[in-house]
């Protein structure tokens, strides 16, 4: 019998910096290391209102916001994710501003993603009702399969 084709190639992982995520990238991982040449994706998007807060609240200081902003995003790359990935994984971080699940499906189609991964955050029933939840919208309307990893108990 033919060996089948890696069916999984591209793997993106969300992360909002929660305990979760870092969960949740755990799975990716190891997913991304069970299949050859297979690329993953570490996305955090930056809710817009939020990013305009800080840059307006912050901009009144002698520091260069998006340096400094820039610096703390990549420190907690390195140390929370860059760390436990091995040298030969083809591993790339990017990060959008806007809304989460919007930016989450563009850049899946974008990088023809295979399988998004995310963690679900534990918020309330009334937060679900109004607004609904990232994991939600990405599960109904992703173009791939998506695995949602639930908090830990």
């Amino acid at each position: 019998m033919p060996e089948k084709p890696e069916m999984t190639k591209c793997i993106l992982c969300c992360t909002d910096f929660s305990e979760n995520a870092a969960r949740a990238f755990d799975f990716a991982l190891d997913a991304a290391l069970r299949r050859k040449a297979c690329r993953l994706y570490l996305l955090h998007v930056i809710p817009e209102p939020e990013s305009q807060f800080w840059r307006t609240y912050i901009y009144g200081a002698d520091i260069n916001v998006d340096e400094k902003a820039k610096r703390d995003l990549d420190a907690k790359v390195n140390s929370e994710y860059h760390a436990k990935v091995p040298e030969h994984l083809d591993f790339k971080v990017e990060f959008r501003i806007g809304k989460e699940q919007q930016k989450i499906l563009e850049f899946a189609k974008e990088v023809q993603a295979d399988l998004i991964v995310l963690g679900r955050q534990g918020k309330g029933t009334l937060s679900k009702i109004f607004f609904g939840s990232v994991a939600q919208v990405i599960v109904r309307r992703a173009k791939c399969p998506v695995l949602v990893v639930p908090p830990q108990k």
